[in-house]
């Protein structure tokens, strides 16, 4: 029985997992339910728990055979804080939060190709299922990383996916190299002084330094970063002065950084500070930084997103995997893992439907047997079983 034989045989008893994982969701690194479930079931399949690893983290480990090299299989598992307007029977129970982004899905299917592994075990090393919380810019890959997830857990190679809606079912999506952009969150407080709205010349207007803030801040990638990189700063959030005829003494903007390139983040960085602080001191006010680099970019090991690409075609032939997908801008904490270990991060296709962090949004069952099988097939082609004999 093939790896995708067994995932539709068994294709009810996933779906249940995951429609209670997502009428229960739970935010990041306060996963303790979902951490309970998941250990639990891979407990009844025989498999090594360890529990708390990033505070809500969980890591599995099955053995098979006497071989020494080790695979490491990465899903993550919180929700969003938003309001859920699916009308499924299974849609959230908890008010402000859902699963918007199909984490219920990824733990499902690495829940699955586990159940696969520890009754068939056609594979000769270490399989590490790494469970993580916290996806959502909130730490969770290094809150693992922190807690030695890599020492106590080693592995020749990391692999992971995400669901793609539009993609079609049973059809993948990768690249060598940068696959998703790094990302960081700033924040930018202007000081200035207070004054009567009327009497402008009493004061230091933060609000009117913001305005210019954000025209000279434009000018970072366009006139500072090589056409041939592509990066993005946007401005997304504004604040200043709380009635109309005072002048506040403070102004806040904030936004974001994406980028492909780890120096080109460091660079705009650098680029942010120096432009806010010489254009409020040609205002005669001050101006902080608060940069947090929440992602690094994404990169595929070109070997293993190579592996990764022919397992999946061996599970639905050449002409429905699409080995050089275009890059995203959107971005992924798997890469901090990335970065300390080689592996590759591929788009397993969710058909039709609403977008990530959509509140309309819901993982495609159907998907499920393809992440779950490509999951299990990447183990047993790179850790083999050892011929009887």
């Amino acid at each position: 029985m093939t790896a995708f034989d067994f995932m539709n045989r068994n294709s009810a008893e996933f779906d249940a997992i995951r429609h209670d994982l997502h009428a229960h969701p739970e935010i990041g690194l306060e996963e303790h339910r979902t951490s309970a479930i998941v250990a639990e079931k891979l407990a009844e399949w025989g498999i090594e728990v360890h529990r708390n690893i990033g505070r809500t983290g969980v890591v599995g480990v099955l053995r098979s055979g006497s071989g020494n090299r080790s695979v490491g299989l990465r899903a993550d598992m919180d929700a969003l804080p938003m309001q859920e307007e699916n009308t499924v029977e299974y849609r959230s129970k908890t008010p402000g939060m859902m699963h918007a982004c199909g984490h219920d899905g990824h733990t499902t299917m690495l829940l699955a190709a586990a159940k696969y592994l520890s009754e068939t075990k056609n594979f000769d090393g270490t399989v590490n299922f790494i469970f993580q919380p916290g996806e959502e810019g909130v730490g969770g890959a290094k809150a693992m990383l922190e807690d030695g997830l890599l020492e106590r857990f080693p592995s020749d190679a990391l692999f992971g996916m995400h669901n793609k809606p539009g993609l079609p079912v049973g059809k993948f999506a990768i690249r060598s190299g940068p696959a998703m952009a790094g990302g960081a969150f700033f924040d930018i407080t202007i000081k200035g002084k207070g004054a009567h709205g009327a009497r402008p010349e009493d004061g230091i207007d933060p609000v009117m330094i913001a305005g210019q803030m954000i025209t000279a801040l434009q000018s970072i990638v366009s006139r500072n970063i090589p056409p041939s990189e592509v990066a993005v700063l946007s401005i997304t959030k504004m604040a200043g002065g709380d009635a109309y005829n005072i002048i506040p003494d403070t102004a806040t903007l904030g936004g974001t950084v994406r980028c492909f390139s780890s120096a080109i983040m460091t660079q705009i960085q650098e680029l942010i500070e120096r432009t806010i602080t010489n254009v409020a001191a040609a205002f005669g006010a001050r101006a902080s930084l608060d940069f947090r680099l929440i992602f690094a970019p994404t990169i595929n090991d070109p070997e293993h997103a190579d592996a990764f690409a022919g397992a999946a075609e061996s599970l639905v032939g050449e002409a429905s995997v699409d080995r050089n997908t275009e890059a995203a801008m959107g971005s992924e904490d798997f890469s901090f893992m990335l970065e300390k270990t080689p592996g590759a991060y591929i788009l397993v296709g969710g058909g039709e439907g609403a977008a990530p962090h959509h509140p309309r949004y819901n993982f495609n069952d159907a998907t499920t047997p393809y992440g779950a099988a490509l999951y299990a097939t990447i183990v047993e082609r790179t850790l083999p079983a050892r011929a009887a004999g």
